[in-house]
This record gives C-alpha cells, sequence and structure tokens, in this order.
C-alpha cells in the first residue's frame, strides 16, 4: 500500500489533538511541526522510512527518533500502536468536531469528561439542553456559538478538500495508464470543475472491456475497500474518500464526459439549446430528433451525431468547447454562443511567485533556499514577505519593524546574488479598522506589500479591505475573507465595491492556492475581473514544495474567467515592477 505525505502528516496532526485533549504539554507542538514538514517534503516520507528506517526519516527537518521510529511503525503495520492508545482513551470524532469553529482540542476533552461528547450529533444534544453552557469554563455564549456554528460544520465535514481529492484522482489516473484496457480516462463531477470542496472522485473511463478495467480499479493498491462492483460501475474507498468508477463505449465517451462533468444547472442549459435545435443531449450522445419517430411508442429517436470527445458535443449544439471549470451556469453558454469565451490563463502563464514565507517567520527554509527553488522552476520573479507582527499572528511569528529592517538587508543581499528578480516585501496585517500593522516610513522601503486580514474573521469585511487596499504602499490584499475551507467561512465582501476600489488603487486582490483556502474563491474572482481589478495567483509558499499548489490558484482563477492578461504573476518583470511602483 502507498503512503503518501498527507497521509502521514494527518496522523500526526490527530496525535496532537489527541495530546493537547489531554492537557499534555510540549509535544503537541513539536508533532505539528513535523506533520507540516513531512506534509511538505519533497520526496515521499514513506520510501524513506522503507530504504532507511528510522535513520532516514529523521533526515526531515525536526523530526526526531520518536517521531521517525512512529513513522516506520505505520509504514510497515499500517497502524501506530500509540495512537491506537489515545483514540481509546478519547474515542471522540476530534476531525468533526474541531471543524466547529471555537471548539479546539482541549475543549473536545473537556466535553468528553463531563458529558460524554463523542460526535456532532452528541454536541448539538448537549448544546440545546443548556449542558454545556454548565460547565466549568464555559458559558451561554460558547453554547450559542457552537449551536450558530454546527450546521457548518457538518457540511463541511461531509466534503473533502480539492487538495485531498485531486492528489487521489492522480494516483488512480496513473493506475490506469497502465491498464491495457483502458483507452481514455478523465475525473468527471466536480472535481474536474476544481470546486473547492468535492463530496466523491467520479472517474469516467473508455473502454470495449468494461470489466477489465473495473477489475483493476477493485485491485487499485491504494483500495481500502470495495463498496460495490458491477459489470460496468465500481466504487472504492481510499483514503476516507469515495472513488466512483463508470465504464463507457468509445463512441460514448465524449457525450458521458460532458453530462458526468456537469453543473446540473449548466447541463440544464445545454439541454435546452439542444431542443431548440431539434437535438436531444444526454450521457449517451447528441441525437437529431428533428423529423424521427420510432412507430411503436410514438417517441422520436433520431441518429446520433458524432460525440466522442466533448468538443464533438458542443459543436453539435453550435458551440466551441467550453472549459470545464466555467460550466456553473453563470452565462458561459451564452457567452459560448456570442463567441465571447475568455481565452483562459494555463499553468504555464504564471511567471512569479509572489507570496512566500521564510525561515524569518514561519516558513521552513532560508531566503536564499526560496528563492534559488523559485529559479530551479523557472520563474522570473519572487517577493519574500514574511509575516510582520499584528493581531491573529500566534506563536511569535510576526516580525516587528525593526526585524523586517534586519531581513531587508539580507534579501537585497540575496537578491544581488540571484539569477532571478528578487522583490523585498511582508505580508502585514489589516487590523478591525483597516489599518496596516507596519509603519508607513518601511513600507515606503519595501517592493510589494501584502496586506491581509488574519483576526476578526467574521462580519462584513468590505469597508476595512477597502481602507487597506487604498493605504499608498499597499500593493496587494492577501487572502481577502480569511476563510479556511471547512474550519470558517471568513468574512463577507461586497466584492464590487472592493475590487472597484482597488483597482482605483492599483492594489491587486489574491488568489491564494493553498487548498486550505482558495481565497478569492472562483465566483469572487469573476466578480472582480469584471471590474476592472488585477488578481493575483499566489501560493503562500512555506516551502519549496508548496510551489507545486499553484496548480490550485491557477484553476480557480479559471473558474473565475480569468484570462492570463488578468494575473499580475503571468506579467514580465518590468510589467510587475511597473504595477508595484518600483
Amino acid at each position: 500500500m502507498s503512503v503518501r505525505n498527507d497521509e502521514l502528516a494527518a496522523l500526526f496532526e490527530e496525535f496532537a489533538n489527541l495530546l493537547e485533549a489531554q492537557d499534555v504539554e510540549y509535544k503537541p507542538r513539536a508533532y505539528r511541526q513535523a506533520a507540516e514538514n513531512i506534509r511538505a517534503y519533497p520526496e515521499s516520507v514513506a520510501d524513506l522510512a522503507r530504504r532507511g528506517g528510522t535513520d532516514a526519516v529523521m533526515g526531515v527537518n525536526r523530526v526526531g527518533d520518536a517521531i521517525a521510529s512512529k513513522v516506520v511503525e505505520y509504514v510497515e503495520t499500517g497502524e501506530i500502536e500509540e495512537l491506537e492508545e489515545l483514540r481509546a482513551a478519547l474515542p471522540v470524532d476530534m476531525a468533526a468536531l474541531t471543524s466547529v469553529e471555537g471548539v479546539g482540542p482541549k475543549t473536545v476533552g473537556t466535553l468528553y469528561d463531563e458529558l460524554g461528547v463523542r460526535t456532532l450529533d452528541d454536541l448539538e444534544t448537549a448544546a440545546r439542553a443548556g449542558e454545556i453552557s454548565e460547565v466549568r469554563g464555559f458559558g451561554e455564549k460558547t453554547e450559542e456559538n457552537i449551536l450558530a456554528n454546527l450546521d457548518f460544520a457538518r457540511r463541511s465535514h461531509e466534503r473533502k478538500l480539492l487538495g485531498q481529492a485531486r492528489p487521489l484522482a492522480d494516483d488512480i489516473q496513473r493506475h490506469f495508464a497502465g491498464v491495457a484496457a483502458v483507452e481514455r480516462s478523465s475525473v468527471a463531477g466536480s472535481l474536474r470543475r476544481w470546486k473547492p470542496t468535492i463530496g466523491d472522485v467520479d472517474l469516467l473511463v473508455a473502454s470495449d472491456e468494461p470489466e477489465a478495467v473495473v477489475d483493476a480499479f477493485t485491485d487499485w493498491e491504494d483500495a481500502d475497500s470495495v463498496i460495490e462492483a458491477g459489470p460496468i460501475k465500481a466504487s472504492v474507498r481510499s483514503k476516507g474518500i469515495r472513488v466512483d468508477l463508470r465504464v463507457v463505449a468509445p463512441e460514448e465517451y465524449g457525450a458521458a464526459l460532458q453530462h458526468f462533468t456537469g453543473s446540473r444547472d449548466h447541463n440544464i442549459t445545454v439541454r435546452d439549446r439542444a431542443i431548440e435545435r431539434g437535438l436531444k443531449v444526454n450521457e449517451y450522445g447528441v441525437f437529431d430528433v428533428s423529423d424521427v419517430d420510432d412507430p411503436d411508442s410514438g417517441q422520436r429517436v433520431g441518429e446520433r451525431l458524432a460525440c466522442e470527445t466533448e468538443a464533438d458535443v458542443y459543436a453539435a449544439l453550435d458551440l466551441p468547447l467550453i472549459p470545464p471549470e466555467m460550466r456553473e451556469d453563470r452565462g458561459e453558454v451564452e457567452a459560448a454562443a456570442e463567441g465571447r469565451l475568455p481565452d483562459l490563463i494555463e499553468e504555464g502563464d504564471v511567471r512569479g511567485e509572489l507570496h512566500l514565507h521564510t525561515t524569518w517567520s514561519d516558513g521552513r527554509y532560508s531566503v536564499r533556499e526560496m528563492v534559488e527553488a523559485a529559479a530551479e522552476r523557472g520563474y522570473d520573479y519572487v517577493n519574500v514577505s514574511d509575516h510582520a507582527t499584528g493581531p491573529g499572528m500566534v506563536g511569535g511569528v510576526g516580525l516587528s519593524d525593526d526585524e523586517l529592517e534586519e531581513q531587508l538587508a539580507e534579501v537585497r543581499e540575496v537578491g544581488d546574488d540571484a539569477d532571478i528578480e528578487v522583490f523585498a516585501g511582508v505580508e502585514a496585517n489589516v487590523g478591525e479598522d483597516g489599518s496596516v500593522s507596519v509603519g508607513d516610513d518601511l513600507l515606503a522601503e519595501l517592493d510589494c506589500v501584502i496586506a491581509s486580514p488574519h483576526s476578526a474573521l467574521d462580519g462584513d469585511g468590505t469597508d476595512r479591505l477597502i481602507r487597506a487596499a487604498e493605504h499608498p504602499e499597499v500593493n496587494v490584499i492577501g487572502h481577502p475573507t480569511g476563510r479556511m475551507l471547512n474550519q470558517r467561512s471568513g468574512l463577507d465582501l461586497d466584492v464590487p465595491r472592493l475590487a472597484a476600489a482597488a483597482a482605483e488603487a492599483n492594489t491587486a486582490l489574491e488568489i491564494n492556492s493553498s487548498p486550505n483556502r482558495l481565497d478569492l474563491s472562483g465566483g469572487a474572482v469573476k466578480l472582480a475581473v469584471e471590474r476592472g481589478a488585477t488578481v493575483v495567483v499566489n501560493t503562500d509558499a512555506h516551502s519549496p514544495s508548496n510551489y507545486d499548489l499553484v496548480r490550485y490558484g491557477v484553476h480557480t482563477a479559471r473558474r473565475g474567467w480569468a484570462a492570463a492578461d488578468d494575473v499580475l504573476n503571468t506579467w514580465e518583470t518590468d510589467d510587475v515592477r511597473a504595477f508595484l511602483g518600483r
């Protein structure tokens, strides 16, 4: 069984939560740091364990002997004995309970000890009965907040992050690449539309040997269990995610892929357009039903038109191929019919990274290492933007103005030696009043200032962010809503107002590519671009491997109908420098 780095990281994050719930000191932080570094490690940590055992795993930053031995234990046996003991001692659904905003591991531990709360249902029952407010250290406000956030937690817990599901889908696609019976294959559904969260992973395969494909699918080494298997369909569970397979005849593949990609509303609009042309479109093809009837049933049956590819399906309706990310029934069919589809940004259009962190704050690599990794990637420029002090910065990771001055000297020195442009920047904090947590004189010395909200992340944040966007030294508003997918919904924003103000102030709005954020969302990007705002696709990288997250931001930009010209970091270096006013 293959073991991905994110799977190992999740285990040690669970370790940290269970230890924290039991008031263990120091260890939770060590486990969380180890989890972060395992997730970001550029090679398979499981392969390290297989090749070199504990000593090899200790080569991962901040992974000591105790944690390394647990990695080896999991790779060899599929479980960690100490983790199983912790789970038995605290038998709660930790992931679900901590998805309720304001409920952390210690709260979970207390509510289990005092009230026997194990699940979201238990939590709701206790809150509605007024039992939580009676627990020492809690109160009516806590109880009200739990009830207010339960529905969001339930919905979010049922869906998986795009960043969890997409690597799994990539793995099964690589598996299918070695299966002779597979002629063509693709992900479908919301995953193919790159929605930020998904329910299941949907796969579509074209083959004349469906049973052989189903057998290969259920034999996939990462399938933890087979839910069901039939002649042309099967479902398995892998890493806690349901994966559904459907096999179709090669001549039906294009129509099936269009149908099962969705969205439902997009498909309804497409079907309506087909009806207007005397056609019928479904998962089996596009049919001409204008003048052909079945004498027995009285139903029009008609001739199937070419539909081996999605382009064939749309062409039959006098439309160009509509990119999957746009298929949300937000006017894309009308735009396609009128020749107004934008030339969407591609991953290869991105020329640089304007939001990264180093060991000066909470990054895990030095300024020089992050710059060199960007150069090796082929980027033309980077912006070093470590955290400044301010509200929301936990654990002392933010830099004071004096420390930023010290860092500025190092960034300039690295930039003098680098083969790419190195901008000196900061990620400053946006206060509740829209103020920026770095002195104006220092901001004026920097090349690229990102201002991001990190605290008070509820309610309407529009005026607050507009004030920050209008600050003469601010260049980018970072992760504008402050949302964390499946954890908190973030600020409410009047995006058109913010976008108009940002466009006027020459301030870019960030699409943060972290799969935990994807902020701005695709819908917000569309509104921003329509108001003339410039957006920027950043990864918020804390290690070189995080640069790979750019694909999530690019596809989010595509969901927002963004062309390359709309995205700041697709521009050439001189144009970026001019936008920054440098």
